[in-house]
């Protein structure tokens, strides 16, 4: 049968592709993508991505359609998230209680979230209930957020700046909360556009205690007036450049946790390393490859612990992708979370 999917890359060069899916192989499923949400990596594929064009999508909720004879686990008509990365589960990290390590992985296979078919082998998939597709496609971006709070082991009432106020550092904001933090303050640039006053007004609600606006506000200043010996924890949602103010307002013996990236040539920053020593801080990086927590994150969305209505402000269908990622980018619209969903669904 043909699939079609959106693919794209630099200048908002975005083109719709169709291709073949074979027969249904005996450990696979097909199913109907039914919402897709935008994620920080598309955005950085269509404003900087120079090479080949990039399949769009990750943030995957479906149903399924048909199963392969050896599928046991899901049956058509099931709601699905689909996992853009699996682990093997047979290697030796794997076996190991390790599967964060695995390089053997299951993964997309270069289809699109942004379509409308994909064949996908039976274990990257999370069956659901109790959520409607467009809520439930969150359930991939809060596993981000959620694995970067795991990774800062936030100390009982501990102290936790958020740099970047976009869906990821909004939901590691409030899952730090959920988790004990006793205080959460987020960081972001000067509420000068619809998007960006729409984020920050956001954070309050999703238990921040303080917003500091980057220019107008000194990220160090306005962090040390609380605590001056610096914040137990930093986690680091925006690009990597915002590592620079983490390690001014980390306290001794602080953990750093970074998920920021930049395809744009700006990924290298200068570090110095005695500092890091002699001040005894963790730097961890949080790549959510392959898909863990899972489960959990579809649970916080379920019981409400996560509010998906609140982060997910615009929906769209297949055919304004270019102009939604347009709306994100130069940030005319008060878009916090943007969610694709099929058209006629």
């Amino acid at each position: 049968m043909q699939a079609k999917g959106l693919f794209g890359k630099k200048y908002l060069d975005i083109q719709e592709r169709t291709r073949e899916i074979p027969p249904l192989a005996e450990d696979f499923v097909l199913v109907k993508v039914r919402a897709c949400g935008v994620c920080g990596t598309d955005i950085n594929f269509v404003r900087d991505w120079e090479a080949d064009p990039m399949p769009l999508g990750h943030e995957i909720s479906a149903e399924v359609v048909e199963v392969g004879k050896n599928v046991t686990t899901v049956k058509p008509g099931d709601s699905v998230i689909v996992e853009d990365c699996t682990m093997c589960g047979v290697c030796a990290a794997c076996k190991s209680g390790q599967p964060q390590f695995c390089r053997n992985m299951y993964n997309l296979d270069g289809q699109p979230g942004m379509g409308d078919y994909m064949a996908v082998r039976f274990n990257s998939l999370n069956r659901y209930e109790g959520l409607d597709h467009v809520s439930a496609c969150l359930t991939e971006p809060l596993a981000v957020s959620l694995t970067s709070v795991l990774h800062a082991d936030i100390p009982l009432g501990g102290s936790v700046a958020v740099l970047g106020p976009g869906p990821l550092g909004l939901m590691s904001a409030r899952v730090a909360k959920l988790y004990g933090a006793g205080y959460v303050a987020i960081t972001g640039l000067p509420a000068k556009t619809a998007c960006e006053k729409a984020r920050l007004e956001l954070a309050p609600k999703l238990g921040c205690d303080d917003v500091i606006e980057v220019g107008p506000q000194d990220v160090e200043t306005e962090i040390k007036k609380k605590f001056p010996d610096g914040v137990d924890r930093v986690i680091v949602s925006s690009p990597p450049q915002s590592l620079l103010d983490a390690l001014k307002i980390v306290k001794y013996g602080g953990i750093i946790t970074f998920y920021g990236l930049h395809f744009g040539g700006k990924s290298k920053i200068e570090v110095d390393i005695n500092e890091l020593v002699f001040n005894k801080i963790s730097l961890i990086p949080t790549f959510a490859e392959p898909a863990i927590n899972f489960p959990v994150a579809n649970r916080l969305l379920r019981d409400g612990l996560v509010d998906a209505s609140a982060l997910i402000t615009h929906t769209f269908t297949y055919a304004e992708t270019k102009k939604t990622m347009e709306g994100i980018i130069d940030g005319t619209e008060p878009i916090v979370k943007a969610v694709m969903v099929m058209d006629g669904e």
